[in-house]
C-alpha cells in the first residue's frame, strides 16, 4: 500500500491494481497537465493538476465502494477506472478539446487505445482486469459507471471541491463526504437516499456559482480562446493531431514557441499580454443563428469583423459558448421511496437556469489599441442588439427572488 498526502482529502491510500497504474507513464503524464488550464492567468495558485484530481477521485470512488459494499475484482475496476479517468485529457485539459475532437473524433473520455496498450494494459492484466471494460466505465457504460462518469459522479465531487481549494473561492465548497454516504443504487439506477434533496442542490448550487467566477471568468475564456488559436495554427503548420493529443503543457507551449505562425501567441501567453474584451454581449442580444453557428460559421463571421474594422483577420477572436446546460439537474434523489429526478422535485434548479442565462455571455477579442474599432465593427457585422455599452459584465450570484426558492411543493 501506497499513502499519498493530498492537499484536500488528508492522506489517500493507494493499493492494488491503482498502486500499480499509479506509476505508469500515462498516469504520470497527468503532473504535468493543469486541472484548470488558463484559469492559473486569474487565479495564481489554481496551479493543481490532473494527477492530484485523479487521486482524488480514486480516494472518494474507493469510499463510496466500501458504502455501497461492492467488493473484488468490481471494485478494482472501478477504482482502476477512477484513477484512469483522465489520461485521455489534451494538454490544458478541455481548453483545446473541441480542436482535437475535430481532428481526431476523440474525446477525452474515449480511452479504449490508451488503456488496451503499453504499461497500463499490462498493469490491468497482471490484475485479472480486461481495458475494454475499464474504457467502458470510464465512459460512463453500466451500473457502476455512473459512479465514474453520471450525474453523481465522485469525479464532480472531487473538482468542485478541489478547484474551490486552490482558487481559494468560497464557492465550491459542498459536503462530499455526506455525498458519498449517502449514495444507493435503486433498479440500477445511483441515486442519492432519502433527506438529501437539499445534498443535491448543493452540487447545483456550487457548479453554477463557479462557472462565472472561476470557470468562465472573462481571463481565462479570453486566454483559452487565444491557446486554441494558436493550436489551431499549430495544426495547419503540420503537427500531427494525435500526437498533440498525447503532449502535455509544457510540450504544447514549446511546439507554440518554435514555430513562426504561433510563436506570437506563445509570448502573449507566456507574458499575460491578453487580448481585451471588444464585446461581451448577453443572450437576449445575441440572434439565434449566431448562438448556433459551428466552428467554420465562427472563422468567416471574424474574418467579416476584421474586414470591416480593418484589422489583421487573425487579431479578431468570437467566442460563441455553448447554450447553458445543467446536467446535475437530471440526479436522481429518493423522495417517500420514489425516485425523482431533481430538477422535478427542486424549485431551486428553475432559479439556476435563470442565471446560467443571465451570465452567458458572447466575446468578440482583439489587441488593447484595436478593441474600440473592432468591437464597433463587430454590432455591426454580426447583427448585434446592444443597449448602450458594448461590455456588458457578469454579476456573480443567483439572480432570482426569493420568491423562487419560497414556492416548495407540499
Amino acid at each position: 500500500m501506497t499513502t499519498i498526502k493530498d492537499s484536500v482529502h488528508d492522506h489517500i491510500a493507494v493499493e492494488g491494481v491503482a498502486r500499480d497504474l499509479l506509476e505508469t507513464p500515462p498516469v504520470q503524464r497527468l503532473r504535468h497537465i493543469k486541472q484548470l488550464g488558463t484559469v492559473v492567468l486569474v487565479y495564481p495558485s489554481a496551479n493543481h493538476t490532473r494527477f492530484e484530481h485523479s487521486l482524488g477521485v480514486y480516494h472518494l470512488a474507493d469510499r463510496a465502494l466500501d458504502h455501497l459494499g461492492v467488493e473484488g475484482r468490481q471494485a478494482e475496476r472501478v477504482r482502476a477506472a477512477a484513477l484512469l479517468h483522465d489520461i485521455g485529457h489534451a494538454p490544458y485539459s478541455h481548453n483545446i478539446e473541441g480542436l482535437i475532437y475535430r481532428h481526431t473524433g476523440k474525446y477525452h473520455d474515449e480511452v479504449e487505445g490508451l488503456v488496451g496498450e503499453g504499461e497500463v494494459a499490462r498493469v490491468l492484466s497482471e490484475h485479472g482486469l480486461n481495458p475494454d471494460r475499464i474504457a467502458g466505465l470510464v465512459a460512463g457504460e453500466g451500473q457502476f459507471g455512473q459512479l465514474v462518469s453520471g450525474e453523481l459522479d465522485v469525479d464532480r465531487m472531487d473538482y468542485l471541491v478541489r478547484d474551490a481549494h486552490h482558487t481559494g473561492v468560497p464557492y465550491g465548497t459542498i459536503d462530499h463526504q455526506r455525498l458519498v454516504r449517502e449514495l444507493c443504487f435503486v433498479d440500477g439506477d445511483l441515486v442519492l437516499d432519502e433527506g438529501n434533496v437539499q445534498t443535491a442542490e448543493s452540487l447545483l448550487l456550487a457548479r453554477a456559482l463557479m462557472n462565472p467566477t472561476v470557470y468562465s471568468h472573462h481571463v481565462a475564456r479570453i486566454a483559452k480562446v487565444m491557446l486554441r488559436r494558436g493550436t489551431e495554427r499549430l495544426v495547419e503548420s503540420g503537427v500531427d493531431p494525435g500526437r498533440l493529443r498525447r503532449m502535455d503543457d509544457h510540450d504544447l507551449l514549446v511546439a507554440l514557441r518554435e514555430r513562426e505562425a504561433t510563436a506570437e501567441y506563445a509570448r502573449r501567453l507566456d507574458q499575460r499580454r491578453l487580448h481585451k474584451r471588444a464585446v461581451w454581449a448577453e443572450m437576449d442580444a445575441v440572434p439565434e443563428d449566431l448562438r448556433q453557428a459551428d466552428h467554420g460559421e465562427v472563422r468567416a463571421f471574424e474574418a467579416d469583423i476584421a474586414a470591416e474594422a480593418g484589422v489583421e483577420p487573425s487579431h479578431v477572436i468570437l467566442d460563441v459558448p455553448p447554450e447553458p446546460a445543467m446536467t446535475e439537474s437530471t440526479s436522481r434523489v429518493l423522495v417517500n421511496g420514489e425516485v425523482r429526478r431533481l430538477g422535478d422535485q427542486s424549485t431551486l434548479v428553475g432559479a439556476l437556469r435563470a442565471a446560467q442565462r443571465d451570465q452567458w455571455r458572447l466575446g468578440v477579442y482583439a489587441p488593447a489599441e484595436e478593441s474600440e474599432r473592432v468591437g464597433n465593427a463587430a454590432v455591426r457585422a454580426l447583427g448585434l442588439d446592444l443597449d448602450g455599452s458594448r461590455v456588458r459584465d457578469v454579476r456573480p450570484g443567483i439572480n432570482a427572488t426569493l420568491d423562487d426558492f419560497l414556492e416548495v411543493d407540499g
